[in-house]
């Protein structure tokens, strides 16, 4: 069809030749609507292949029982019910594509958004291509294994099981197994800008220098298409009102190599988290369209540990966000962000560090919308277990981290949000070789993307720590051993000896709602049967009175939600603000979002998870960003001091029974029945 329609078109262009002028007008129109069609039948189309998959383990032996699912899909959600098994195991996902025949002379592609952990793609008993690395996208080109006009069988293998040359080879996180994200069917020309090139769009923004009278940088192209053709490549830069700022055509050879077109853009309306102003990049060539969104701003910390956008200041409050919740595991879908980014901003943060590796593309897009800042960590970490290796040694481990970092870093680098590159997490060596390598890795994300500084966290002394542009200190002082006051000496050596550091702090531990303990003494994890709720709010409230915010960039929450972890007796990482289900907030939520929301003011009355309690002995707790509050207890007004600021409290009161409590402070209140439990021993 495709082939008639050409010979159509190069006869009407001869017989318009030795025709009278009026005519030939009737024959421009025609000849332009054909030129228009031409340039739409080249234009990308992007088909969802979320639906009807059939999934079966491998050790079934055959797909006679497989299951019908819907992408995104883990096939360990089983294990966060109660009783269920966590399978770490070989899982295979077919589905049937019908190719129509008028593809021909198109090139087909496919994308997952992310598979848990490698994956072998095949298409007609073919294998088209394998990815090793469960946080980051990528795509196959299929064009020659697939039959036109014909039902294809696509099949995707996908191993969870734990590999020493597939980062990460140490972690709590659970990883969960199965497609977990989008797949698309890529249908282009066959000159188009690459869906092939380290999973991204094929345009990645970098912005060279930045400020309020220009921005200039470089947008870098992947193109495919013949060998050693030539075409043209337009690029506009359009501004958020819709003004097209910079206007480019560029003659572009098909070498395999990267194009990359210069930009300059004056007077730039800048990305800030006060403002979060976005630019649309469109680059199209022969027909085929790429628009990604991506912002102007420049990210420094200053040698005073000052963390700027645009040079003005921004205290950082971060959480750090793990990967999945109690209802879907990891099969996370863009409500599901949505959701979680407005918690985390009502509580009163502005950032938030991707953990382990990326989030889908979703979360940062909505990121760069309401100007929440995000640190996105690659897969180089050390768990808490002494029986992990972090590291191996090893040619293809290496090799591994260092093709998943540029993923990472080309696929997110359109992101304004995303301000920083986190190189590796709480490693416990210091031999020459993994120094070595994570200055290669470090080299490599600066090599990547100058624009952005890269950040470590570390609980180590030792050389790692001078590697990074920015280091955060993880800290648990006061939680398995000594005290909380002890941070004042901890900040006093940082001041004396390490304030030369572009440093933060990160702190955080755990807490169960539902467990309940009256005692204030913290036993940290050697306590792995009961963890209290009480426990982790007594830490949050010590730590967030003493930490000397001018001694750090920012400060850093571990963790916003508890997690998935069967390496813990329950099954769930107690470490959050929140719980699995990323609804029932734990009392330590309310702390931040009382020092931290300025926006909103906050009351809210302690304990109220464990508003049944056994000794008649009993200390009210209050927070309130508006001052002391009044508090009464059934109708009596009971006088209250403060702890440190935010923070509220009765002396010790005599309870029993059912106690109506109340707090009220300019116009705000709150309340909760507190039963003293006495009665229930007789």
């Amino acid at each position: 069809m495709i082939i008639r329609t050409k010979l159509v078109f190069f006869s009407t262009i001869s017989y318009i030749c030795t025709y009278n002028s009026a005519t030939m007008k009737r024959y421009i129109l025609i000849l332009l609507a054909v030129t228009a069609f031409f340039a739409e039948s080249a234009a990308r189309e992007v088909y969802s292949l979320n639906n009807n998959w059939r999934f079966f383990f491998k050790e079934e032996n055959s797909s006679d029982e497989a299951r019908f699912v819907r992408l995104p899909h883990t096939w360990n959600l089983d294990a966060l019910s109660e009783g269920g098994s966590y399978r770490q195991t070989v899982g295979n996902y077919e589905h049937s594509l019908f190719v129509p025949a008028e593809w021909r002379g198109k090139r087909i592609f496919l994308r997952f958004g992310g598979v848990q952990s490698v994956a072998d793609v095949f298409v007609n008993g073919s294998h088209v291509g394998e990815h090793r690395g469960g946080w980051t996208a990528f795509a196959f080109e299929i064009t020659e294994k697939v039959i036109f006009g014909a039902t294809n069988t696509l099949l995707v293998s996908v191993s969870n099981t734990f590999l020493n040359d597939v980062l990460p080879t140490s972690t709590e996180e659970n990883l969960y197994g199965g497609i977990y994200r989008d797949v698309e069917l890529i249908v282009t020309g066959q000159t188009a800008v690459s869906p092939l090139y380290y999973g991204t769009e094929g345009v990645m923004v970098h912005p060279l220098s930045v400020s309020s009278e220009r921005a200039e940088g470089r947008v870098d192209v992947m193109l495919i298409g013949k060998k050693d053709a030539t075409c043209n490549v337009s690029l506009d830069v359009v501004s958020p009102d819709g003004y097209v700022a910079v206007e480019r055509n560029v003659k572009a050879k098909m070498d395999g190599k990267l194009l990359s077109i210069p930009f300059s853009v004056e007077n730039p309306e800048l990305w800030s988290p006060a403002m979060p102003r976005l630019y649309k990049v469109v680059v199209a060539v022969a027909g085929d369209t790429v628009s990604v969104t991506t912002g102007f701003r420049r990210v420094e910390v200053t040698s005073d540990r000052l963390f700027t956008i645009n040079g003005k200041r921004v205290p950082v409050r971060g959480v750090t966000l793990h990967h999945d919740n109690s209802t879907v595991g990891n099969a996370l879908k863009e409500r599901h962000y949505e959701s979680d980014v407005r918690m985390i901003r009502e509580m009163g943060a502005n950032a938030l560090r991707s953990v382990t590796g990326p989030h889908a593309q979703s979360l940062y897009d909505s990121c760069d919308r309401n100007g929440t800042l995000v640190w996105v960590d690659m897969p180089l970490q050390q768990s808490p277990f002494l029986s992990d290796i972090a590291y191996y040694q090893t040619a293809r481990f290496e090799q591994n981290g260092i093709e998943q970092l540029r993923e990472i870093v080309l696929q997110n680098c359109n992101h304004p949000s995303v301000v920083m590159w986190g190189i590796f997490s709480l490693l416990r060596g210091s031999s020459p070789e993994l120094l070595n390598y994570v200055r290669t890795l470090n080299a490599t994300a600066k090599r990547l993307d100058p624009s952005r500084p890269t950040v470590a966290c570390s609980n180590r002394d030792g050389e790692v720590n001078f590697i990074t542009d920015l280091i955060v200190w993880q800290q648990s002082i006061g939680w398995e051993s000594g005290s909380v006051e002890d941070l004042k000496v901890w900040q006093q050596q940082l001041r004396d000896g390490w304030s030369h550091l572009r440093q933060a702090v990160c702190y955080g531990e755990g807490g169960t709602i539902g467990h309940s303990n009256e005692s204030h003494i913290l036993r940290g994890r050697s306590s792995q049967h009961r963890i209290p709720e009480s426990w982790q709010t007594t830490f949050h409230e010590g730590y967030l009175a003493r930490i000397d915010t001018s001694l750090f960039w920012g400060v850093w929450l571990n963790t916003m939600f508890d997690f998935g972890s069967v390496r813990y007796r329950a099954g769930v990482r107690n470490s959050g603000l929140a719980a699995f289900d990323h609804t029932q907030r734990k009392d330590a939520y309310y702390l931040y979002k009382t020092m931290w929301n300025t926006s909103s003011p906050t009351l809210y009355i302690v304990g109220k998870n464990r508003d049944v309690r056994v000794r008649d002995r009993q200390v009210v707790k209050v927070y309130s960003s508006q001052g002391a509050p009044t508090l009464k207890i059934n109708g009596e007004q009971v006088a209250v001091r403060m702890l440190s600021p935010g923070v509220f409290a009765t002396d010790t009161l005599s309870m029993h029974g059912r106690n109506h409590i109340t707090a009220e402070v300019v116009g705000n209140s709150d309340s909760m029945v507190l039963t003293v439990g006495n009665y229930l021993k007789k």
